[in-house]
């Protein structure tokens, strides 16, 4: 083998370079996903420590539970534009601070009225990270693992899941405000990563800081295709500028139209197909099928939910590149309605049991049912939805449009998690899962018919198939070879 042939295989200084920081703008996206992720966990294990200590009902518990998610979605409709003028490292530092100074004043809260505000405020936080870090991931990932990175962020939003399960285990539930306090930890971590890394190339050669996108480009791309990336991103910025400022008119143009619908209807699909519903209420689910003890409930919670939750999500980091976005979706979508159709049968069958053997039965058919959920909704609708979301959108509106289609997710969520309980208290859990399965069919369909492949094209080239028009099969039939 000649010496030129060889050269390619091996490591070298620059490549080990790059690849630290690669890595270290994976770990900003993870920061990012694991404060989201343990604020939605972590009120499955301080409801019920919230509830003994201020004597609420049904009503101020979904309040409680759902304003986090108001707060994250009027943060999403103005992060995508205060992203596109003051960068997209501000505005995740901002992020990590509101969801400190949240975690700070639900830990110390005097009543229920401070524990919400807390509560929105900690949304705030989400809301903008919701919007940033997947946008920055995709902004700054290679072409060949932008998906890997962008997954990083569903992934930690999993484990920081996990890690509030955790942590309901191994406190009381009485010590709800410490589960609360150590919320910032995860803050914290997010404001020490964004100090380090570089703004976003993209971001730079928009406001015109051509030097400083050529040395953030140089941090995470070879050196002999630093020129090549560099003015490929200049070209479709300038394109971007020849038209003026984006206005939120043009976000819903007919230009656009196409990429939006796709963005914001999955957005809903993932909420709607009940993920939330059973990330918030978990412990009152198994509850409901027959675990009463708050022991049993908080294990269900941890192993069933939790962990399963992590793993199944290796499963997208590792093959999101390889098999593409449209076959996980649509096996996805599969083990979630077929998961919540037994879950919907084990409760009708709780319904009509006479002795206690029929609640043993629904809940060990809810557990498996909610980890076959879990884990089909983890490498599936979990991290391809925020991916898709963050490289559908043509670099003039991506701000904007990534925000309009991260509020329609957080709006989906807000009302998953305030009519949950109410809904099964007025038509059961039975018909409340088989309403969540139907949704899963309907998700399947949208995908099928509205959801490209964007696997293995660059930003700009999926610009580039967008304005050429065509049907799903047309961007199937060109999607590069896995």
């Amino acid at each position: 083998m000649s010496t030129e042939q060889s050269t390619p295989q091996v490591e070298t200084p620059r490549s080990k370079a790059v690849f630290k920081w690669v890595l270290m703008i994976a770990l900003v996206t993870f920061f990012a996903g694991l404060l989201f992720g343990y604020d939605q966990g972590v009120i499955a294990g301080a409801l019920k420590g919230v509830g003994d200590s201020f004597k609420v009902g049904d009503t101020a518990k979904q309040i409680i539970t759902s304003w986090v998610t108001l707060g994250a979605l009027f943060a999403a409709l103005v992060a995508g534009t205060a992203a596109d003028r003051f960068g997209r490292r501000p505005i995740l530092l901002v992020a990590g601070l509101l969801f400190i100074a949240g975690a700070i004043i639900q830990a110390i809260t005097p009543g229920v009225g401070i524990l919400v505000l807390g509560r929105v405020i900690t949304g705030f936080g989400i809301g903008f990270a919701s919007v940033i870090a997947p946008l920055y991931a995709a902004e700054m990932a290679p072409q060949r693992i932008r998906g890997r990175i962008v997954s990083t962020y569903q992934l930690a939003i999993t484990f920081g899941i996990f890690l509030a399960y955790l942590v309901s285990d191994i406190a009381d539930s009485a010590e709800w405000r410490t589960m609360f306090l150590l919320a910032a930890v995860p803050g914290v971590l997010l404001i020490i990563g964004v100090m380090i890394v570089p703004e976003s190339a993209r971001w730079f050669v928009k406001v015109g800081r051509t030097d400083d996108a050529r040395k953030s480009l140089a941090k995470v791309t070879e050196p002999a295709e630093v020129d090549s990336e560099l003015g490929d991103v200049e070209a479709q910025v300038a394109a971007e500028a020849a038209e003026g400022e984006a206005s939120w008119s043009e976000v819903f143009s007919p230009r656009v139209r196409k990429a939006l619908i796709v963005g914001v209807g999955l957005a809903i699909f993932q909420q709607i197909t009940g993920i939330n519903a059973i990330i918030y209420y978990a412990n009152t689910i198994f509850d409901s099928a027959g675990l009463v003890s708050t022991e049993s409930q908080t294990k269900a919670t941890l192993y069933c939910v939790g962990l399963t939750n992590v793993l199944a999500t290796f499963v997208a980091v590792a093959y999101i590149d390889r098999f593409g976005r449209r076959p996980l979706l649509f096996m996805g979508l599969i083990g979630m309605f077929v998961s919540l159709c037994a879950v919907a049968l084990g409760f009708a069958t709780q319904s009509t049991a006479d002795t206690g053997a029929g609640t043993s039965i629904v809940g060990i058919i809810t557990m498996v049912g909610l980890i076959v959920f879990i884990a089909s909704f983890a490498f599936s609708l979990g991290p391809v939805v925020w991916t898709i979301i963050s490289e559908i959108y043509p670099g003039r509106v991506r701000g904007k449009a990534v925000s309009f289609a991260t509020a329609a997710n957080w709006g989906a969520a807000f009302l998953v998690a305030e009519f949950f309980l109410t809904l099964t208290s007025g038509i059961g859990e039975s018909a409340t899962f088989f309403l969540f399965a139907a949704m899963c069919v309907l998700g399947f369909i949208f995908v099928w018919r509205y959801v490209p492949e964007t696997r293995g094209r660059s930003l700009e080239e999926i610009q580039e198939m967008w304005n050429k028009g065509g049907s799903i099969k047309s961007w199937d039939e060109t999607a590069p070879k896995p």
